[in-house]
C-alpha cells in the first residue's frame, strides 16, 4: 500500500463507515492456569499481550502462540478463547448491555503470569465496509510494528492509569489502535493473501482511484474518468476494479455516498439538501428517491429512527 496515493485516508474512511457506538478496553492479569472463552458477537475484538504469552483459540483454525506485544483482531465476531495453554479450563465470558464483559468463576492461581489487554468495536454488521468482509478470521500481527507497538502502549498507560480526559482519550486510542492493526496487516499480508478492497489498497492504480472517489464523493465521476487517475483505459479500469473489489466502480460509487448519507442523517440535523449535495446528488428529491432505493427506508424516516436508538 501507498500512503503517497493516499491509502491511509481511504482506510480511515473505512474504519469510521463500519463503527458505530463506543470502542471499549479494559486490561487485566491472569496466573496459570486460566482461560476465558468469548461468544460470537455483532463487534470486533482485539487481545494484546502486554507481558508473558498466551494462546489464542479460533473456533475454525488451529491455535496461535502470543508473545509479548503481539496483537490480534477479529473482525467478524466469532467465537473463540484465550488461555495460557489450549488444554486449559475456560470460563465464560458475559457480555454486558454496554459492551464490556464480566467473567464468570473459575480458576485464577499459580506463577505464571500474563497482563492482558482486550477491547471491542461496535460494527454496524448491516452496512458492513468490503474492508470487513476482506479481513481473515484473526489478524495477528506480532510484535515489532513501531506505530502499533506506540498506540498499545499509550492506550495500556491510559487504562491503568488514566487521568483528567480519560473519557476522551481512550476512544480516541482505540480508534487508532484500530487504524494501526489494519495498516500492520495490509503491509505484510496484503500482497500475499489480502482479497476484495483490502487488495485494492495495494493496488496502486486501483488505490488512486479508491482515494480520488473518497475524497471527492459528490464528483459525477465517469468510469474513465476514475480510469485515468488509476492510468488505465476505461475498460481495464472496469475489469480489475470489478475483479478486486467485487464490484462495479459506479456501483462502490454510489454505495460510498449511501455510507456518507447515513452519516450525515445520524450525526445530526442537517437539511437534507445539503446532505443530499454532500453525497453527490443534484438535489434532495433525487437523493431520497436513490437512498429509499438503497436503505429501504426515507432519509427523514432513517434519521428518526437513529436518532432514537
Amino acid at each position: 500500500m501507498s500512503d503517497s496515493l493516499g491509502g491511509v485516508d481511504v482506510l480511515s474512511d473505512a474504519i469510521t463507515a463500519m463503527r458505530t457506538g463506543v470502542p471499549h478496553a479494559s486490561r487485566t492479569l491472569k496466573v496459570a492456569p486460566w482461560g476465558l472463552r468469548f461468544g460470537a458477537s455483532d463487534g470486533a475484538g482485539f487481545h494484546v499481550v502486554l507481558d508473558g504469552a498466551a494462546w489464542l483459540l479460533p473456533v475454525a483454525a488451529a491455535p496461535i502462540a502470543l508473545g509479548p506485544g503481539d496483537v490480534v483482531f477479529l473482525p467478524h465476531g466469532h467465537g473463540h478463547a484465550l488461555a495460557d495453554h489450549p488444554d486449559s479450563p475456560l470460563a465464560e465470558v458475559r457480555p454486558l448491555p454496554d459492551g464490556r464483559w464480566t467473567v464468570a468463576a473459575g480458576p485464577d492461581r499459580g506463577a505464571a503470569g500474563v497482563q492482558l489487554m482486550c477491547g471491542a468495536y461496535r460494527l454496524r454488521r448491516s452496512q458492513a465496509h468490503p474492508l470487513l468482509t476482506g479481513l481473515p478470521e484473526v489478524v495477528h500481527v506480532p510484535a515489532g510494528d513501531p506505530a502499533l507497538d506506540a498506540a498499545v502502549g499509550l492506550l495500556a498507560g491510559e487504562l491503568s492509569d488514566g487521568g483528567p480526559g480519560a473519557a476522551a482519550v481512550v476512544p480516541a486510542l482505540l480508534d487508532t489502535l484500530l487504524l494501526y492493526i489494519v495498516r500492520a496487516w495490509l503491509r505484510a499480508d496484503a500482497g500475499r493473501t489480502a482479497t476484495g478492497w483490502a487488495a485494492a489498497l495495494a493496488d496502486p492504480g486501483l488505490a488512486a482511484a479508491l482515494h480520488a472517489v473518497h475524497e471527492d464523493p459528490a464528483r459525477p465521476w465517469t468510469v474513465r474518468e476514475l480510469g485515468a487517475v488509476a492510468g488505465l483505459s476505461r475498460a481495464a479500469f472496469a475489469r480489475r476494479f470489478s475483479a478486486v473489489v467485487g464490484q462495479p466502480p459506479l456501483t462502490y460509487l454510489t454505495w460510498w455516498r449511501m455510507t456518507l448519507a447515513r452519516r450525515l442523517l445520524a450525526a445530526g440535523d442537517l437539511p437534507l439538501r445539503v446532505v443530499a449535495a454532500r453525497s453527490g446528488y443534484a438535489n434532495e428529491f433525487a437523493f431520497a428517491k436513490a437512498f429509499k432505493r438503497e436503505a429501504g427506508i426515507a432519509p427523514g424516516g432513517y434519521r428518526i429512527r437513529r436518532s432514537g436508538a
